[in-house]
């Protein structure tokens, strides 16, 4: 019991590094082409709509990817999202395992009736 416990647990952080490290890469890949596109657009619209639909700025750096030299910073936005992914689903299968085995820590209620 104590092994699993101790597997359940890597597991756990595992998958919550792989979240955090993907979160951190895709949120500075952003920024990076967010950027791009506010200096190349004649307008400031394109920056805009990238800051606000994250899904935009990632399809049109990929779009513009080899006009504004973006495929090292695109290619990495993508693993990024990948590992984001991978993490998420060793996360939720480690939660739901805990859940099916009846090992999910109860939350204490912190208000008294």
């Amino acid at each position: 019991m104590v092994e699993k416990c101790l597997t359940q647990k890597n597991m756990n952080i595992l998958g919550y590094a792989l979240l955090f490290a993907g979160g951190v890469g895709s949120l500075i890949c952003a920024i990076i082409v967010i950027i791009k596109m506010f200096k190349t657009q004649e307008s400031p619209l394109m920056g805009i709509l990238g800051i606000l639909c994250g899904l935009w700025a990632f399809i049109w750096g990929w779009m513009n990817a080899s006009k504004y030299g973006l495929g090292k910073i695109m290619k990495l936005w993508t693993l990024a999202l990948v590992v984001s992914v991978i993490g998420n689903v060793i996360v939720s299968a480690s939660v739901m395992k805990q859940i099916n085995d009846g090992t999910m820590p109860k939350l204490e209620s912190t208000t008294s009736p």
